[in-house]
Order: C-alpha cells, then sequence, then structure tokens
C-alpha cells in the first residue's frame, strides 16, 4: 500500500491546510502541461484526494478489512467507497408505520473547470454486483463539500447523495465566484506598457491593458469574467502580473539602468 504521507513529503500529524499547500506546490511542479510525468502527477492528485478526505484519511491509516467487499462509486478520477454497508442500503431498524429512507453516499471529486461550466456528468456505480451508469447534473459555483441529493438515481433506486470535493488548482485560487490567478510578463512590458492575452479557466482569450510603468504585483480586475452562479452576475477575475527578467541584456541597457539607478 501506497504511502500517501510520503508521496505529498508531510508528516502524519500534517493538517488540512499543510496537505493542501504540499499538494499545490508539487502539482504545480509536475503537471503535465508543464512537462511534468503524468504517472507521477495523477499519483499526487491520489494522495491529496485521499488525505484531504477525513474518512479516506483514516481508511489510509487504518485499513479496514472490509474495504474490498462493499460499494463503489468509479468516476474517470478515480473510485468512491460508500460510507460504510449500513448507509449504502440505507440500513436502519424504523417503528413499523414509519417509512424506511435508502440513501446512498459518496464523495465526488471534480475539477475547478467543472465548478465553471457546471451541467451533465457521467459516474458509473460499481460494485461485484455489477454497475449502473448515472448521470448527474453538477450545479454551477458548487463549493467544496457541499451535498446534493439525487432522488432515486443510486443502486436500487435509493437516493444518491453526493458530498462535492474540489481539487485545488495550481493556477486559479477561488475566492466565492471570483478568481485569482497571476502573470508573468516581460519587465519590458511593465515599463513600456503592452497589451497582453490570457485564457480564462474555460479557454476563452482576454486582452488585458498594461499601462507604461506598472509595478510589479499590480492587479487587474476584469469584471464578471470568473465563475458563473446559480443566481445574479458572475463573480471577477483577478490578474496579477509579475515581472519576467530576460536573460540576455545588452550591456548598453544595464549601464543605462545603473546610472539611471545612481541619479
Amino acid at each position: 500500500m501506497k504511502n500517501y504521507y510520503e508521496i505529498l513529503g508531510v508528516g502524519r500529524e500534517a493538517n488540512s491546510d499543510e496537505i493542501k499547500r504540499a499538494y499545490r506546490k508539487l502539482a504545480s511542479q509536475h503537471h503535465p502541461d508543464k512537462g511534468g510525468d503524468k504517472n507521477k502527477f495523477q499519483e499526487i492528485e491520489q494522495a491529496y484526494r485521499t488525505l484531504s478526505d477525513p474518512q479516506q484519511r483514516a481508511q489510509h491509516d487504518n485499513p479496514s478489512p472490509f474495504g474490498q467487499h462493499g460499494f463503489s462509486f468509479r468516476t474517470n478520477g478515480g473510485s468512491f467507497d460508500f460510507e460504510n454497508i449500513f448507509n449504502a442500503f440505507g440500513a436502519q431498524f424504523h417503528h413499523p408505520h414509519q417509512q424506511r429512507t435508502q440513501q446512498a453516499r459518496m464523495s465526488l471529486w471534480i475539477t475547478l473547470q467543472d465548478v465553471a461550466e457546471g451541467g451533465r456528468k457521467t459516474i458509473s456505480v460499481g460494485s461485484h454486483q455489477g454497475n449502473v451508469t448515472v448521470e448527474i447534473e453538477i450545479p454551477l459555483n458548487i463549493n467544496d463539500g457541499d451535498t446534493v441529493q439525487y432522488p432515486k438515481t443510486g443502486p436500487m433506486g435509493m437516493d444518491l447523495l453526493i458530498t462535492f470535493r474540489i481539487h485545488p488548482n495550481p493556477r486559479w485560487e477561488r475566492q466565492g465566484a471570483g478568481l485569482i490567478t497571476e502573470e508573468t510578463i516581460s519587465i519590458w512590458d511593465l515599463i513600456l506598457g503592452a497589451e497582453i492575452s490570457i485564457r480564462d479557466i474555460l479557454g476563452n482569450n482576454l486582452s488585458i491593458t498594461v499601462p507604461a510603468r506598472t509595478q510589479p504585483g499590480t492587479t487587474f480586475r476584469l469584471r464578471e469574467r470568473g465563475l458563473r452562479q446559480r443566481s445574479g452576475p458572475p463573480g471577477d477575475l483577478l490578474v496579477r502580473v509579475q515581472a519576467r527578467i530576460p536573460e540576455n541584456i545588452p550591456e548598453s541597457v544595464v549601464d543605462a539602468i545603473a546610472q539611471t539607478r545612481n541619479q
């Protein structure tokens, strides 16, 4: 069994904030879009999924001999166990005149892009007795830890209760319906001014006018270009610009800068 603490480089006593910081750092280093190893990135994601969920973390720390016999949900992001066999079947003792409630519970990991897009997602509910394909609606701008009930969607017609967990994104920081990102541009663009192009979380091209003599760390606000909401306008997108120093700067330019600094 893999040690997910070692994979993230944290101790067994690490709290949720320490685990999240370690994940964000490693995910940024090993993301396939930045030339990282896909398998390593997936291993890091699996480690974070497990250790950031209290129930899965407890099972990792104290493996249950019954884990392999229970029901599980499978999506393209991984496998998710029912909380326990009694919750899976809604097995509770009731008064004969009370209606028996059958509910299945699961945690489902989604991306920040899923939060931005909303819409329908197909998952496979699997067990040793067979698989059931289920289509669910992901509410727009859902929060990490929100639970949504899907009536009569689970195995044997049970109500399906899904607690949504959201992967931290190495590029985008979320604040409610707002998003914050950082864009690194040439120092000459900050000094002279420029028109820069970025992509939002859904891949749309956006343009930002950077005035001349802009300081590094300046934040630009793009109104209503953040996350859409179920009601009300979308949130804003905040873009913080940082400077990139060119590797090859002519000596004449370096001398001119030195003279300016000494004035």
